[in-house]
């Protein structure tokens, strides 16, 4: 690949099923759905964490949210976390940001200030906007009712703004290499947007999936207590509408396709990468909105990637793919050297062959929603792993699931009691276990491997695995001691000694 131009486009709360692409005929997204023609579409593809700011922390850092301190909304990275966009501005290539950052630890607008490494030039978090508004405009853009009281222009809205910025700065640097993120708001609610895509999905029902039939039996008791009512709707006449948040689907489908337009004026030869953050339950298992929950609805997020000279059009992956993974693959196409802090892979070589794993499996976690408030319990740890087929949560503070999609796809029959698949929940809940030591994930202790269906736990002693893992940032940081020697450490993850 010989162009060194990544632009990096994301929407917020976008299903797989939203988009012409992955199925659903009924959603009109043609701009989305010619880049899947255009280049690669994974299939099983997965968020770090179901929610804005720590799912934005993985992809922007390359690291867990529990790695990076951002593993609840309006947690801010952690000082010595490092961005992308540090990473890159620091070797010289150009990097901007415009649009939703979410990782200030402010409130859900952000500070409308530019963090380090990000052309100051071109950020344009949401408060930017909003300090564009007058007082009565900035109360009309947080509620859909404009759109029933106004002619609504497409200028008003946050997302034409994003997408002008983001057309600016790709005509303004064509001759240089550069990141440029371009991060939407919509289609998350207000779900605001302009004619005809406000009534576009006007009467429109959203195909249910057998799992709005979940009873929640034998399903962890916080699913059970978020779902509340809901379990007893009569399902057979209920109707999943949402005029709006389809149409602000569409709508952003077409300021994505502006810019598109203007890679393809531009840059046509630069590697595209489209996600988005998270999914959203649309009343499946009961439940709305997204939260601490494993299930596909919530977790599994469209990704296509488009590059001319490297991936095949019409390309399909049905391995797994993550988030965690999107920051190697950047650094591994600006040929920059992968730091040990990372914790993706390059996905380089899935990107030439589909077919080449870059992962046998993906891990997902949950902390907490919100730190403001305590919406589904508040602080709910989970950890779940998933290999393509079988996917084991364990819901610390509930009851553990675990599902065979293969036979299971809407995930209705929790199988973690099930002797037929002990082997096979074993191997994974070691799997995980592993993943938690290895990356020091600051909630592991001798409780995720002691639960009640695990027979051959080891037992609960005071040091339990005396697993460690220390940082090794040499590009930013000199090399830390071992609390032991207090020489320079060796390896970065072992066994401590017992004291």
């Amino acid at each position: 690949m010989n162009s060194k131009k990544v632009i990096l486009i994301m929407t917020d709360t976008q299903r797989t099923d939203m988009l012409g692409c992955y199925g659903n005929s009924d959603m009109n997204t043609p701009n989305i759905d010619k880049l899947a023609t255009d280049g690669m579409l994974f299939k099983k593809a997965y968020t770090t964490q179901p929610v804005c700011g720590p799912a934005r922390s993985a992809l922007f850092t390359g690291t867990y949210p529990h790695s990076n301190g951002s593993w609840g909304n309006n947690m801010p990275l952690g000082d010595n976390v490092k961005t992308i966009g540090q990473r890159l501005t620091d070797k010289g290539i150009h990097t901007a940001y415009i649009g939703k950052w979410h990782l200030d630890g402010s409130d859900y607008f952000g500070l409308g200030r530019c963090p380090k490494g990000w052309d100051e030039n071109y950020w344009y978090d949401m408060r930017c906007y909003l300090e564009e508004l007058s007082k009565e405009d900035r109360l009309c853009s947080r509620s859909p009712k404009i759109m029933e009281d106004r002619e609504l222009s497409e200028d008003f809205t946050y997302g034409n703004r994003v997408s002008n910025r983001a057309i600016d700065f790709l005509s303004n640097t064509k001759d240089e290499d550069f990141l440029l993120v371009v991060s939407y708001d919509e289609p998350h609610d207000p779900c605001v947007c302009p004619e005809p895509y406000a009534s576009m999905y006007k009467g429109y029902e959203f195909p249910k999936n057998k799992n709005v039939w979940d009873t929640l039996e034998e399903k962890p008791e916080h699913q059970k207590i978020w779902a509340g009512d809901s379990v007893n709707q009569d399902k057979d006449s209920l109707t999943i509408t949402a005029d709006y948040f389809f149409g602000c689907n569409s709508y952003v489908d077409y300021e994505i396709g502006r810019v598109l337009c203007a890679i393809e004026e531009n840059c046509p030869d630069a590697l595209v990468i489209y996600t988005s953050d998270h999914g959203d339950h649309m009343n499946s298992h009961c439940l709305y909105t997204k939260g601490a929950t494993m299930y596909q609805e919530n977790i599994n997020i469209p990704l296509i990637i488009k590059q001319k000279d490297m991936i095949s059009a019409k390309s399909i992956c049905e391995n797994v793919a993550s988030h965690i993974d999107i920051v190697p693959t950047i650094l591994d196409i600006f040929e920059q050297n992968i730091p040990k802090t990372i914790e993706g892979k390059s996905m380089i070589n899935t990107l030439k062959d589909p077919s080449t794993k870059t992962n046998e499996e993906v891990f997902i976690e949950f902390s907490r929603y919100e730190i403001d408030h305590d919406g589904f319990g508040g602080f709910q740890p989970i950890r779940c792993v998933f290999d393509g087929r079988y996917k084991l949560v364990i819901n610390l503070l509930t009851t553990d699931e675990l599902y065979d999609l293969e036979k299971d796809s809407s995930e209705m029959n929790n199988l973690i009691n099930c002797s037929d698949y002990t082997n096979i929940r074993n191997s994974l809940h070691n799997k995980l276990l592993d993943w938690m030591n290895d990356t020091r994930d600051p909630f592991r202790g001798y409780y995720w491997e002691r639960r009640p269906w695990r027979e051959d736990a080891s037992p609960a002693t005071w040091d339990y695995t005396r697993m460690t893992r220390q940082r090794e940032e040499l590009d930013y940081e000199p090399k830390q001691l071992d609390y032991s020697t207090g020489l320079e450490i060796t390896d970065t993850v072992r066994i401590k000694p017992k004291l």
